[in-house]
């Protein structure tokens, strides 16, 4: 993540060895760790049996850089290679009940579907006209107030999804 809290891509050039800001308790500073081990691990607490298809599914959204919909995910060519669409649709829902998968968007539009990553954060823009999901480029507004709730309410693993809605400029 950046100083802002944001995801920093070890992978890409430039970002090797950078660290992310524990969105918890704002001080801590850890490397960027989340890999797909990581999310095997939160599957296999949560009850998930580890499948190929779990895995490439898992895969595919890690390296995503931005939600996904069952249509785009469908046209990965290792995904698609592992698993048919109504397998891929029944993970994605067993993951977001698993809280490990978030699901946004219009309830009329197709759904879209990202990963939630302790202590890393995303907030979204979704578009009402055309429904294209962009992540939001700057500091979440609520997470002092997220703080402040959980020291006066005692309230533990306290999170909150924020989604703002608008015409997205090729719509306007």
């Amino acid at each position: 993540m950046d100083l802002h809290g944001f995801l920093v891509d070890p992978t890409r050039a430039g970002n090797k060895g950078k660290y992310c800001r524990s969105r918890r308790n704002g001080v801590k500073l850890s490397p960027v760790s989340t890999d797909l081990g990581e999310l095997m691990n939160r599957c296999r607490g949560s009850g998930l049996r580890r499948t190929k298809a779990l895995e490439v599914l898992l895969g595919t959204l890690l390296k995503a850089d931005r939600p996904m919909t069952l249509a785009r995910l469908q046209k990965s060519r290792t995904l698609s290679s592992q698993c048919d669409k109504a397998t891929i649709y029944r993970l994605l829902h067993r993951l977001a009940d698993a809280g490990i998968v978030r699901r946004l968007g219009l309830h009329e539009r197709a759904a879209y579907f990202a990963l939630i990553i302790p202590d890393q954060h995303r907030d979204y823009l979704i578009c009402t006209g055309c429904g294209t999901i962009d992540p939001i480029e700057a500091p979440c507004p609520v997470h002092h107030l997220e703080d402040e709730i959980r020291t006066k309410t005692g309230y533990q693993n306290l999170y909150h999804e924020l989604e703002f809605f608008g015409t997205c400029p090729k719509c306007a």
